[in-house]
């Protein structure tokens, strides 16, 4: 059984909205290897999750999204661990 998008008056809407939350994710979790990695790694993390679940076209993207988020938390755990603080800096 194939579940459909709802009817939102403009067809294919749930699908581009689901390839803009694919790319925000590659973008956010890009970004978060940097700068704000306790926020924008989950957030990447969430927003590739939900794009993969609304079946975006773009779903490369999507997954290096969601491996840029895990990433950012596997940095911020490892400089957490050397500088024993709860945040990092360069």
């Amino acid at each position: 059984m194939h579940l459909t998008a709802p009817a939102t008056g403009r067809p294919g809407t749930r699908t581009r909205d689901a390839d803009g939350m694919a790319v925000a994710s590659f973008v956010l979790g890009l970004i978060g290897l940097l700068v704000f990695n306790i926020f924008l790694g989950p957030l990447a993390v969430v927003l590739a999750a939900v794009s993969l679940w609304r079946g975006t076209n773009r779903r490369g993207r999507a997954y290096l999204g969601l491996g840029l988020g895990v990433a950012d938390l596997l940095v911020l755990l490892t400089f957490m661990q050397l500088d024993n603080t709860l945040s990092w800096s360069f």
